[in-house]
């Protein structure tokens, strides 16, 4: 992602309401509410108590997403995998504060989980806008599965990942938990990775045909952009934490969700060429099966942490 190309968006406060507003608005034409599907929700409508339970209820609404075809699925796909594998990192003591490690996880799913019921029951005003954004571009249809993939986790990492680590608290034994909060740039990395694999497979017959790689669609979460996000998540835990200011917190929240939703515009308007990108829906019309998908990526995450057990 050109980081030019960002700071224009961002500075362009007009062009990011226009897009909420245009989501917001296409969203509520789904008639999403907990009337129109009640079993969906079962698995979140109450918080989470602990990484077991998270753990355990993601995987449900993974599947029961699966089930309906929905396209939301796709993001929820990797962080059900992340957070298995960091849930058995603990358990193996790799972190040195276990504990730490378990809030984090249970409060990062929290956001989500809130995110994902207000989106549902049509509390759109409730939703973060780089959620809105994410949710509502899987409900649309009119994106591609990987801009599906990385709208989601644009949203929980560039917004939720810093309120998260304030949330739970960085001291005592700040570099301690640093570390542990870098611990798991290795797992993301790898499973990220494995994703990139899987849709380039899929894109392959139309990315031969465009003679282009990824680039241009998920350049933002390759490698080093992935630990960029979560190195400027912690930062800004920080200044939230020393400041311990109300104003300093609302200003870095409208820092978060712009900037996070600045991202996701340039998600959805990507340096790809419009007839490019005719291509890879035709391609993705013709070959995308979503269970084969989450079914093949699991199974391909797993062989990848093999070695780790």
């Amino acid at each position: 992602m050109n980081g030019g190309s960002l700071t224009r968006v961002l500075a362009d406060h007009e062009t990011l309401r226009a897009l909420i507003e245009s989501v917001r608005a296409s969203s509520s034409t789904f008639a999403l509410s907990v009337e129109d599907d009640p079993e969906l929700l079962e698995p979140v409508e109450e918080p989470f108590t602990s990484v077991e339970d998270v753990r355990d209820r993601l995987g449900r609404l993974e599947a029961r997403l699966v089930d309906n075809g929905d396209r939301r699925s796709v993001f929820l796909t990797v962080y059900t995998e992340m957070t298995d594998r960091t849930i058995r990192a603990i358990e193996a003591g790799t972190f040195h504060d276990a504990e730490w490690m378990r809030r984090y996880l249970i409060r990062f799913a929290e956001y989500y989980r809130r995110a994902f019921v207000s989106f549902q029951r049509g509390a759109f005003e409730a939703v973060p806008d780089p959620w809105i954004v994410a949710f509502g571009a899987a409900v649309r249809g009119d994106t591609l599965v990987v801009q599906d993939a990385f709208l989601g986790i644009n949203a929980h990492i560039l917004y939720d990942l810093a309120l998260t680590l304030t949330d739970v608290g960085i001291d005592p034994n700040r570099a301690r938990k640093y570390t542990d909060h870098r611990r798991i740039d290795g797992i993301l990395e790898r499973l990220v990775g494995v994703q990139r694999e899987l849709l380039a497979e899929q894109y392959a017959p139309g990315l031969s045909r465009i003679g282009t790689g990824m680039r241009g669609l998920d350049e933002r979460w390759a490698g080093t952009g992935l630990r960029h996000a979560r190195e400027k998540a912690w930062r800004i835990a920080v200044v939230r934490t020393d400041a311990r200011l109300g104003i300093i917190e609302a200003s870095t929240e409208r820092l978060l969700r712009r900037s996070a939703t600045g991202s996701a515009y340039l998600l959805l308007r990507p340096n790809v060429r419009p007839s490019a990108m005719e291509i890879l829906r035709d391609v993705e019309a013709d070959r995308f099966d979503l269970e084969s998908y989450v079914r093949t990526f699991h199974e391909r995450a797993a062989a990848e942490m093999a070695g780790d057990e």
